[in-house]
C-alpha cells in the first residue's frame, strides 16, 4: 500500500511541477507585460475552464452525488484537451451558520477525500479548499461594489436558510432580527468563487440556476463599469433530478433532516443502506408506478434506480411493474449498495492515518495551483480598478 501511496504521490509530484512551470510562465508573461485593454484574461473561444464547490458537510450523501459529484467526475473524465477544471470545498461558504472548529476541520477532510474517492484525479483536475485562495474573499468585496441589493433580496436562498416565505423581503421583521451579512451576501462569494477562476461553465443542479443567473449578472455589471474581463459563466445542468427523503419524499435529502435514515451516505455499508431503503416511506398500493404527486415515495426509489442504471423511469416501471414494494426495495439497496462499494473502500483507504501525507499533498498542490490561476485574474481586476 505504502509503495502505490508513494507512486502516486511521485506521479502528482511531477504533474504539479509541469503544471507549476506553465502557470508561472504565465504569470511571469504578465509581471513583464504593462496592463492594458488589449489585454484579456477571459479564455478563447475554444478553451473551457470549469468550476464547481461543495460545502463541507462531511461525507458527502447519495442526493449530492447523483446531483451532482458524479457529473464532475464525467466532466473530468470526458473533457477535451485544454479544458481546465478546478473543484473546491467551499469552507468560507459553512460559516454562515457558526461552526465548531474541531468538526469542521473533520468534516473539509472527509469532503476532501470522498471527492478522491470517487475519482477526480489530481493530474486532471485542480482540487482545493476555497479559504486557502485568498483571492475568492478579495474579489467577493471587489463584486460587492457592484452587486444589487434588490436582486439579493429576491433571492432564495437566505429566506430558505431562515425557513422564511418567498414573498419575504427586507421589510420583514423577522428577516430584520434573523438575517445576518454573511447569509445575505452568500451569492456575492458565490460569484467571486466562478469568477476569480474565469470560469466558462459551471456543473449545478436545477435549484443552482439562480444563483449563476446572479454571477452572470455581477459579472456583465463589472464589466459594463471596467472593461471585459469575466467570462459569462454556461451552467451545465446536471441530468439526474433532485434526489428526494427517504422518509419525506416531498423534501429534498439533506443531512439537516432529524432523522438519519432519510439520508444515504455515501461510505454507508451495505447492512446499513439495506435498512434505510426498508423502511424508506412508500404507500399500500402494491403495484409499481410512476407518479410524483400521488405516490412520492414509491417514484423517488424508481427515480433514483433510473439514476443507477441510466434509464427513463418508465423503462424502471416497465421491468419491475409486477414486482412487490419489497421486492422494489431489496434490488434498489443492492443496486446502491453495488455502485457504491469501490467509492467506500477508497474513501476508508484515503482517510487512515498512514495516508493523511498523501491528502494533505494533494490539497496544498491544488491550493497552490488555484491561488496561482486566480492571481493572473486579480492582477487584471486590481488594475482595471486602479489599485
Amino acid at each position: 500500500m505504502h509503495i502505490k501511496i508513494n507512486r502516486y504521490g511521485q506521479c502528482f509530484r511531477n504533474w504539479h511541477k509541469r503544471s507549476s512551470v506553465r502557470i508561472q510562465s504565465e504569470l511571469n508573461q504578465v509581471k513583464s507585460r504593462r496592463w492594458n485593454s488589449s489585454y484579456n484574461t477571459q479564455p478563447s473561444e475554444s478553451e473551457q475552464i470549469i468550476f464547481s464547490g461543495i460545502q463541507p458537510t462531511g461525507v458527502p450523501h447519495l442526493g449530492n452525488y447523483l446531483g451532482a459529484l458524479r457529473e464532475w467526475v464525467r466532466l473530468q473524465n470526458d473533457a477535451a484537451e485544454g479544458t481546465r477544471l478546478f473543484f473546491s470545498i467551499v469552507d468560507l461558504h459553512a460559516l454562515t451558520v457558526p461552526q465548531e472548529p474541531s468538526q469542521l476541520r473533520k468534516w473539509r477532510r472527509e469532503a476532501f477525500a470522498t471527492l478522491i474517492a470517487l475519482g477526480l484525479d489530481p493530474s486532471r483536475s485542480t482540487i482545493f479548499h476555497q479559504s486557502t485562495v485568498p483571492a475568492h474573499t478579495e474579489l467577493f468585496w471587489i463584486l460587492s461594489t457592484v452587486a444589487s441589493m434588490g436582486y439579493l433580496s429576491r433571492m432564495t436562498q437566505w429566506k430558505s436558510k431562515l425557513q422564511l416565505p418567498e414573498d419575504t423581503s427586507l421589510e420583514h421583521s423577522e428577516a430584520r432580527s434573523k438575517l445576518r451579512l454573511g447569509l445575505f451576501s452568500y451569492p456575492v462569494l458565490q460569484a467571486a468563487d466562478i469568477l476569480v477562476h474565469r470560469a466558462t461553465h459551471v456543473p449545478v443542479g436545477e435549484d443552482q440556476r439562480q444563483h449563476l443567473e446572479f454571477s452572470r449578472y455581477t459579472a456583465n455589471s463589472f464589466n459594463h463599469l471596467y472593461g471585459t474581463i469575466f467570462p459569462s459563466p454556461e451552467a451545465l445542468i446536471s441530468p439526474a433530478k433532485r434526489v428526494m427523503s427517504l422518509k419525506e419524499p416531498t423534501l429534498k435529502m439533506s443531512k439537516s433532516h432529524a432523522d438519519e435514515r432519510s439520508r444515504i451516505i455515501l461510505t454507508d455499508s451495505p447492512e446499513i443502506i439495506h435498512k434505510k431503503i426498508k423502511v424508506a416511506l412508500t404507500d399500500s398500493e402494491s403495484k409499481i408506478t410512476y407518479d410524483p404527486i400521488r405516490r412520492p415515495g414509491v417514484s423517488n426509489l424508481i427515480e433514483i434506480l433510473s439514476h443507477f442504471e441510466r434509464r427513463s423511469c418508465n423503462e424502471v416501471v416497465n421491468e419491475h411493474h409486477s414486482e412487490s414494494l419489497r421486492a422494489l426495495k431489496e434490488h434498489v439497496s443492492t443496486t446502491i449498495s453495488s455502485h457504491l462499494k469501490p467509492i467506500r473502500e477508497k474513501y476508508f483507504s484515503l482517510i487512515g492515518d498512514r495516508n493523511a501525507d498523501y491528502l494533505d499533498a494533494i490539497a496544498d498542490q491544488g491550493a497552490q495551483a488555484a491561488r496561482a490561476n486566480a492571481e493572473l485574474t486579480m492582477r487584471r481586476v486590481r488594475e482595471a480598478l486602479g489599485l
